[in-house]
């Protein structure tokens, strides 16, 4: 599937700015054989005084400004065309819990795509009783890593309820799991971190969700958001397997990855420091139009 995509995170200021530096994760990934980036755009409102791209320890794309003083408003756009490789649904060869132990034992690999780094706790993502003990009951019959991670992501879902208002940025994935209510960035990293406990690697995906109007309605410029989920390692023969627990589904053709963490602050869209004197509002929208052939 072939998309537009158009980000625009916007601030305002209650006062001029001083100086800052600023690391934005928002571009999307070139993944071989799932997506290809055709062409993208990445601008800043006021220009920064200086620009560096790199790619962080994951491979995730990173672009680094240097922010001059006195700013007022600030605005993020970014513009892409993406093409999205849908997901074939595959045979289940992953092995149990107890084979997946031997083949992580016997996988040596530290790289970007090693599953060691996704398996204990991350700075966002740590051990949760209640979460464990939920991953346990709603896991107990499954045979293989892959129903693990398929079952446990529908338990969640059924579990939580999307709410925006029940939960911040910060807010600790065992405090949305008691609350059983949050938006994705808690459902992938509640996931993830039920998955861990289960000696399962998982990671946390960020990216976009195109999203359909209800029948009947017009498709409205905007309403689609940044999207989170997690990912599974299930062994050496199956890999990483990506599931959407918000939506209960693998992900497919219709997300579209920006990088891979270990949790949300491994790949948060904006980071970084701006000397502030004074409030500031921010606004954030996304629009994904697939392109017609």
């Amino acid at each position: 599937m072939l998309y537009d995509l158009r980000l625009v995170i916007s601030y305002t200021f209650a006062r001029p700015s001083g100086a800052g530096r600023q690391l934005f994760r928002v571009l999307p990934a070139s993944l071989r054989g799932q997506q290809q980036v055709l062409s993208e755009r990445l601008t800043l409102t006021p220009a920064p005084a200086e620009r560096h791209d790199f790619r962080d320890f994951f491979d995730n794309r990173v672009v680094e400004v240097a922010m001059p003083p006195g700013l007022t408003t600030l605005k993020i756009e970014m513009v892409a065309r993406v093409n999205r490789s849908a997901e074939a649904e595959e045979m289940d060869l992953s092995p149990g819990l107890d084979g997946l132990r031997a083949e992580l034992a016997a996988t040596r690999d530290l790289g970007p795509e090693s599953p060691h780094h996704c398996l204990g706790p991350s700075p966002r993502v740590g051990p949760d009783a209640a979460i464990t003990a939920f991953a346990q009951r709603a896991t107990a019959t499954c045979r293989t890593v892959r129903d693990v991670v398929m079952t446990y992501g529908r338990a969640l879902h059924d579990h939580m309820t999307f709410d925006a208002r029940a939960t911040e940025v910060d807010t600790p994935p065992e405090v949305a799991f008691a609350l059983r209510r949050g938006v994705c960035q808690d459902y992938a990293m509640i996931m993830t971190a039920g998955l861990r406990s289960l000696g399962v690697p998982s990671g946390y995906v960020a990216g976009f969700l195109r999203t359909l109007p209800p029948a009947g309605k017009p498709r409205l410029q905007g309403a689609d958001a940044m999207h989170a989920w997690a990912r599974a390692w299930c062994g050496i023969e199956t890999g990483w397997l990506e599931y959407d627990p918000t939506n209960a589904c693998l992900v497919g053709g219709d997300h579209v990855v920006v990088g891979y963490g270990r949790d949300y602050g491994d790949v948060a869209p904006v980071t970084g420091r701006l000397r502030l004197d004074g409030g500031q509002s921010s606004t954030h929208t996304v629009d994904i139009e697939a392109v017609k052939p």
